[in-house]
């Protein structure tokens, strides 16, 4: 059983909460995220301490419990730190530019492909074949690193394609390796 819940959460200073209702605000340096609970969550702050309570110890409940917790921790965390999510790109031609807002990718299609991000999420381009995410909710920043790894997945023969910081892809022999 996981015991995720049960820990509190610290607020650094310069943080602020509101919690109306179970909509919980939470103000930073960064920028400002807003999320709705569950009802059946008691979602207290007192002082410099946020906590969650849960009802009955049903497995509902204690589901619940674990990822309110968890997704109040990420809200803190990215108004003060933000997150950031890095990609690759290898591939002999694969290239990523930045046109505007626009991220542009060159990744062996007929046609370059063009993904605008979300108000809020920043995308940065170091160099031609890395790209780094940046924004205040995990999750969004999450789902468009996801969302541009799709464009051209790695692939298990050569390794190319685009592949998250770190990722090891899983190689296979091919037909002729015997």
């Amino acid at each position: 059983m996981s015991r995720v819940g049960k820990k509190p959460i610290e607020i650094p200073t310069g943080v602020t909460i509101t919690n109306d209702n179970n909509t919980v605000t939470v103000k930073g340096p960064k920028g400002e995220l807003t999320r709705t609970f569950s009802q059946e969550m008691a979602i207290t702050v007192e002082e410099n301490v946020l906590t969650v309570v849960r009802p009955s110890d049903s497995k509902e409940h204690r589901t619940i419990h674990g990822t309110t917790r968890a997704l109040l921790n990420n809200m803190v965390q990215g108004v003060t730190a933000g997150f950031e999510r890095g990609l690759e790109l290898i591939g002999v031609g694969y290239r990523a530019s930045k046109q505007g807002n626009k991220l542009v990718l060159n990744v062996g299609y007929s046609h370059p492909v063009e993904i605008t991000p979300e108000q809020g999420i920043e995308v940065e381009v170091p160099a031609n074949t890395k790209i780094v995410i940046k924004g205040i909710d995990k999750e969004r920043v999450g789902a468009l690193a996801a969302n541009i790894r799709d464009v051209r997945p790695p692939e298990p023969y050569k390794g190319k394609g685009i592949r998250y910081e770190g990722e090891q892809v899983r190689r296979k022999e091919g037909k002729t390796a015997k």
